[in-house]
């Protein structure tokens, strides 16, 4: 098994492909990975945090409880990754895959997601209070989860399952919530001008009245039940 001075050391060398390495609950922080291959590794507990993994392959990886705070993770390839638990919070995300992960508990506080992809993301009760999610969740999972003041401008979350989540004081101005369910999210101090909530579940949902006129409604379940049947554009 290789240790982490060696991975440190064949890497400075111009080693970059470490596939199924076990590393567990060693320290990185701060550390120059970028472009490296953890594909399939065992990175349980592993201290990322304020390191630059611009680039990586961490698809397959274990990183169960990892720190990855405030670490470069731009393009890094997460997809199928198990993060349950992990602390991202304040990590630049721009454009990383993130397709299919688990990451339920976890942390993304603060973290810029721009272009980034969680489309079929485990996101449950995951804490995105602060985050710029200018990004794609198409079919995520997201129940529970704390969207407080996120930015979310045309994000796609059709499809999605926000059901009992946090959007106090979101942006969701543009935000495509086609077919999305967001029964019993707080949405409450939200901007939905020119959301889509064609075909959405907003049944018990707290919001404003009013807000929700600013969007595109088609067959939307309303929060007291009834459907309103007919689409209506924002007004310009």
């Amino acid at each position: 098994m290789m240790s982490v001075d060696e991975v440190l050391e064949q890497y400075g060398l111009g080693k970059r492909n470490f596939p199924k390495i076990k590393l567990n609950g060693v320290c990185l922080y701060r550390a120059d990975l970028r472009e490296i291959n953890f594909k399939g590794g065992s990175l349980i507990g592993t201290n990322f945090s304020g390191a630059d993994l611009a680039g990586a392959d961490l698809s397959g990886a274990n990183l169960i409880g990892a720190n990855l705070s405030a670490a470069n993770l731009i393009g890094v390839n997460f997809s199928g990754a198990d993060l349950i638990g992990a602390n991202l919070g304040g990590a630049k995300l721009g454009n990383a895959n993130l397709t299919k992960i688990t990451l339920t508990g976890g942390n993304l506080s603060g973290a810029n997601l721009n272009g980034a992809n969680l489309n079929e993301a485990s996101l449950q009760r995951t804490n995105f209070s602060g985050a710029v999610l200018t990004a794609t969740l198409k079919e995520a999972s997201l129940q529970g989860a704390n969207l407080s003041s996120a930015s979310l401008v045309e994000a796609n979350l059709s499809g999605a399952d926000l059901n009992g989540a946090n959007l106090a004081g979101a942006n969701l101005s543009k935000t495509n919530f086609y077919e999305a369910i967001l029964a019993g999210a707080n949405l409450n101090g939200t901007s939905l001008n020119g959301a889509d909530l064609r075909f959405a579940n907003l049944r018990e949902a707290n919001l404003n009245p009013e807000s929700i006129k600013e969007a595109r409604l088609h067959r939307t379940v309303l929060p007291d039940g009834s459907i309103w049947q007919h689409v209506e554009m924002p007004k310009h």
